[in-house]
């Protein structure tokens, strides 16, 4: 299995977590591709006690000149978007995933979802219609496309390679600047949302909205369902279980992990 990361320092704690959980629930090779501008041995060290194989995939930011690059689209923003150009040709797919995540479960069945050439990701949406509709309108978003939340992106890197046309990326940029709000998913569902794959939130990218806010679901503020269904939780966002403001119910699966985490470091 190979996963795609793109993190700084700061998020090496979370980012090793996550991996710790992915693994657990996942007992093979896993090779972790960490695309980073700054990141020291010692952090990739700290990675790599997950127990993950890690790949260093350093960039400078140079890499992006023609690009616009500005405080809200720093260089880190387009490594998620041009991974296919930058990742070893003989990957075929990737599985992109946020470092504030907890894996629940196996991701093998996500992993191995058929991508036929005209599918560039798998992902999921957080929005109903209704906010669908406006960043149709607000982002020029094809009618028959999704706006995904781009935390967990099964990427057809394949298919990327043969057709994103990265003039395109950094035209759509300048064209939209003032209309975008979360760079980077905005980007990939505006251009490609009528090429991605729609997976369920509620197991792969869950979140606490999702949880709380939604009482017509069958999981809302149901951690039983949680336990059961879910594979992946999310904590995108501001509201960090890591944090002393956090509010929500998920951060249940985060302490777990951490105790889990400390008892596995402790033996």
């Amino acid at each position: 299995m190979n996963i795609l990361m793109t993190l700084d320092e700061n998020y090496v704690p979370q980012g090793r977590l996550m991996l710790e959980t992915l693994r657990r629930w996942n007992p093979e090779e896993i090779s972790v591709y960490v695309m980073h501008t700054s990141l020291t041995e010692k952090g990739l060290e700290e990675l790599a006690a997950s127990g993950c194989r890690v790949i260093s995939v350093a960039m400078t930011g140079e890499e992006f000149r023609g690009a616009p690059i500005t405080d809200r689209y720093p260089p880190e923003m387009y490594y998620r978007l041009l991974a296919a150009r930058y990742l070893p040709e003989d990957l075929e797919r990737i599985l992109y995933l946020d470092p504030d995540m907890i894996v629940l479960g196996s991701l093998r069945e996500l992993y191995d979802l058929p991508m036929t050439e005209r599918i560039f990701y798998a992902a999921a949406t957080h929005l109903k219609e209704f906010w669908r509709k406006i960043n149709e309108k607000r982002l020029d978003l094809p009618q028959d496309g999704i706006y995904v939340n781009s935390g967990v992106l099964l990427m057809n890197l394949a298919a990327l390679r043969k057709k994103q046309d990265e003039a395109e990326i950094f035209r759509y940029i300048r064209d939209h600047e003032k209309a975008l709000w979360l760079p980077d998913q905005d980007i990939i569902s505006a251009l490609y949302g009528d090429h991605i794959l729609e997976i369920d939130p509620y197991v792969y990218n869950m979140t606490d909205k999702l949880l709380m806010l939604r009482p017509e679901e069958e999981a809302w503020m149901n951690l039983a369902w949680v336990r059961e269904h879910t594979r992946i939780v999310h904590f995108c966002g501001r509201n960090k279980p890591w944090k002393k403001n956090y509010k929500g119910l998920l951060g249940t699966f985060y302490q777990e992990a951490l105790a889990a985490s400390k008892k596995d470091s402790a033996l």
